[in-house]
């Protein structure tokens, strides 16, 4: 594959040329040439698993002298207990502070030589380290040496995790007064429960204050193990090299332990509504309920379907009732965050107190009515050509293909979901659309946070232009 020539137009169609044709030609020629190129754009991926036990997941590219590694783990912060939650990120957090023979400081000191780039990323589901390195021999062996050594012989120094700690619970003080941070922990558990899902991925201050150093140990041996161990390699580098990579990074993880399964989210919530008093002059809201799991059936309809809702920025429904006929709000968003279980599905805005409860009633109705109703022709039609003509953007550079490889490899997607995707979306109907969200989505059984509440509810003298919000043919 050769990515830096995604975009690049057939001779004979010029951009002077296409701008002699009709609007509509030229629009359906534009969308054909996107449509195809996304086609011929998708990786060519391969599969395997290691000796070690570890799933592999590769792509080679020769453009750049580069090279992507991420390994991936399930021991996000759905693994955290109620007494402990905290210790699944920090365990996260430290891997990369020292491992034997190396120093925190020897680490970042022997990378930065090689030119190369630790990173990494943390949810309720994962925990993933990543390297960017140059993939010429003398450079790429020693990154890949150091990223086997935090792998593998992480240490949990006792220094370097009381200074975190303090770095945390810092945090944790600080996001206690911030109204998003209020809303967004209250929102987590009303909506999860007491399911892990909802625990703070960072802990509370209480719970971080007792972590001790075992704790990070003994959750890196139970959680660490090359039987749940992703690993997603791209970049300038063979097959026969990519097999010993993963091995090499993977063969001396802990021993499998019997890692508990995370528990299954009740999809059905119970109709509440919690107001935080907060002296920020906004108030900020968040609704929703449990929504979709990664490989759920429904997952293109709602992708879709939720792009038209508040998915899709200016063009969205929300932002055109609650921004743009009523000047509420300068954003309005819905998602949906789907994981190994059922994840949130959230509608987020922010608006001045005195019209809360207003735009509060405006976004209830703008989502009762597309549940009911679903979309439009020309909403569907518009949300496809919008995702399909994105999609080339979300493989336009090494990080973000390996970042796919890991979705694909973490969440046992098929090795065709790149190769698919358009078509996927392209097949979504009318019918697909409203029977996903009437059967997913239940407006009246949600939950509601307003952190910032104002003090009385609103009149209901204002009520008269909330009636008319269905766009029209």
């Amino acid at each position: 594959m050769h990515t830096k020539k995604l975009w690049a137009l057939p001779n004979l169609l010029t951009l002077p040329s296409l701008l002699k044709l009709s609007g509509a030609l030229a629009f359906a020629l534009c969308a054909a040439l996107m449509f195809s190129t996304a086609a011929q754009a998708t990786p060519k991926i391969q599969h395997w698993t290691a000796e070690s036990g570890a799933r592999v997941y590769f792509v080679e590219n020769h453009d750049l002298p580069m090279l992507d590694v991420a390994v991936t783990f399930a021991a996000g912060s759905s693994f955290d207990t109620a007494e402990k939650s905290g210790v699944a990120g920090l365990t996260h957090a430290l891997l990369n502070q020292g491992s034997e023979g190396l120093s925190e400081d020897e680490i970042s000191r022997k990378l930065a030589d090689v030119g190369a780039q630790l990173g990494g990323s943390f949810d309720m589901d994962r925990s993933s380290v990543s390297l960017r390195t140059l993939s010429s021999a003398a450079e790429r062996e020693q990154s890949l040496d150091i990223l086997a050594q935090i792998l593998q012989r992480p240490l949990f120094p006792e220094s370097v995790m009381t200074r975190e700690k303090t770095r945390l619970i810092a945090g944790l003080k600080e996001a206690e007064t911030k109204p998003d941070s209020i809303a967004e922990k209250a929102f987590q558990r009303a909506v999860f429960g007491t399911h892990t899902y909802g625990l703070p991925s960072a802990g509370s201050v209480a719970t971080v204050e007792n972590i001790q150093q075992t704790n990070l140990a003994s959750f890196y041996r139970e959680h660490y193990s090359a039987q749940v161990a992703v690993v997603a390699i791209m970049g300038d580098v063979t097959r026969a090299e990519a097999q010993a990579i993963a091995q090499r990074l993977t063969e001396q993880l802990p021993a499998p332990s019997n890692q508990a399964a995370i528990a299954p989210v009740a999809l059905q919530i119970e109709a509440s509504e919690q107001r935080i008093a907060h002296p920020a002059t906004q108030s900020h809201i968040l609704i929703g309920a449990p929504g979709m799991a990664r490989n759920d059936p429904d997952y293109f309809p709602l992708l879709v379907g939720n792009y038209i809702l508040g998915g899709g920025g200016f063009v969205s429904r929300l932002v055109n009732e609650v921004r743009e006929k009523r000047g509420m709000a300068y954003s309005v968003h819905s998602y949906f965050h789907p994981l190994r279980q059922p994840g949130v599905f959230q509608i987020g805005l922010q608006t001045k107190k005195e019209q809360a409860d207003e735009a509060l009633k405006v976004v209830r109705l703008t989502l009762s009515d597309f549940v009911n109703k679903g979309p439009t022709k020309s909403e569907l039609l518009a949300a496809k050509q919008n995702i399909i003509g994105g999609f080339p953007l979300r493989l336009d550079s090494n990080k973000k293909i390996v970042d796919h490889l890991n979705v694909i490899g973490f969440y046992e997607l098929p090795l065709t979901y790149l190769d698919d995707f358009v078509g996927n979306i392209e097949r979504i109907t009318l019918a697909q659309v409203r029977s996903a969200f009437s059967r997913r989505v239940q407006p009246h059984n949600m939950a509601t946070i307003i952190v910032g509440a104002p003090e009385s509810k609103m009149s209901e003298s204002k009520t008269s232009d909330l009636t008319a919000v269905t766009p029209k043919e």
